[in-house]
């Protein structure tokens, strides 16, 4: 099988740039989080030798989940000034290395990734592996086809999630995720979830009922046992089931994508070379003299 490797670019930006100290260029341009997506990247091409290659940004404007809940994601500090920088700057360097970078207004990263991953992990030939710090992506992990690498310390070691490394951390399958949200919410997404409901219960009322649907089908039909519980499900339902739908991730994002243009391509050692000198990484800049010839 082939190997499409799409990078959630946002999510590695951020972990790499408070992950690292806050390195600045000779020209005074911060330049942390650059240095860590650049290693990052000459290690995934280097070391994963992936045969197509894609990654996926976050725009500023609203997304379609902000419009339907206004309290998505309320809670976030707003972005540092040099972490900003960074995002922008990013797109000149995933460009640099060849690398094929997809974005859409109303859109996020992750439904980009779902898009990217849905459609060409059809195909016999082909699986996709996501990069991301982003458990949601979890959701379409599908064994043999589509897989999670997440960074798991800073950005130095990562873990792999197939079907059973999900299973095993959380008690649901993959496609349950997303009921799992609904009823625990999602803090750094400021989706709710039922208020007292942990991952425990959590886990127990999805294994025992399989989704959200069928558990309020059965409350509603037959009732339960545990009447403090019930009563607190029946009155957060509308809670849940929004809950449930902001974390749900689209496959369905309007984007023009081919695995011609996403094949990965010899670097431009070069250019690289020259784009490493004015950020002053010198470190890399032997890395690359050393992998170039």
């Amino acid at each position: 099988m082939k190997t499409l490797f799409i990078i959630d670019a946002n999510s590695l930006i951020h972990r790499a740039y408070h992950a690292l100290p806050p390195f600045t260029s000779p020209a005074g341009k911060p330049s942390g989080a650059i240095y860590g997506l650049s290693n990052i990247l000459l290690k995934i091409l280097n070391e994963r030798k992936p045969d197509y290659i894609a990654a996926a940004f976050d725009r500023p404007e609203p997304t379609f989940r902000k419009k339907q809940y206004a309290e998505y994601k309320a809670t976030r500090a707003k972005a540092d000034d040099d972490l900003i920088s960074q995002l922008i700057e990013a797109h000149n360097t995933f460009e640099l290395f060849n690398i094929k970078s997809f974005e859409m207004a109303g859109w996020e990263a992750d439904d980009i990734i779902v898009t990217l991953a849905k459609k060409f992990a059809k195909e016999k030939e082909i699986k996709a592996q996501m990069f991301s710090g982003d458990l949601d992506l979890l959701q379409i992990v599908d064994d043999g086809k589509i897989i999670l690498e997440t960074p798991k310390k800073g950005i130095g070691e990562t873990a792999i999630y197939d079907e059973k490394a999900v299973t095993e951390r959380f008690g649901v399958s993959p496609k349950q995720m997303t009921d799992y949200r609904g009823l625990v919410g999602e803090t750094s997404d400021n989706i709710p979830g039922v208020y007292g409901i942990g991952p425990k219960t959590a886990k127990e009322l999805i294994q025992k009922y399989g989704s959200l649907e069928e558990m309020y089908k059965e409350i509603d039909e037959l009732g339960m046992s545990n009447l403090k519980l019930m009563k607190k499900l029946k009155d957060n339902r509308e809670v849940a089931l929004r809950s449930k739908m902001l974390a749900t991730l689209r496959n369905d994002v309007p984007i023009e994508a081919s695995l011609e243009n996403m094949k990965t391509k010899p670097l431009n050692y070069e250019a690289l070379m020259n784009y490493f000198n004015d950020f002053g990484f010198q470190s890399l800049v032997a890395r690359i003299e050393n992998i170039s010839r």
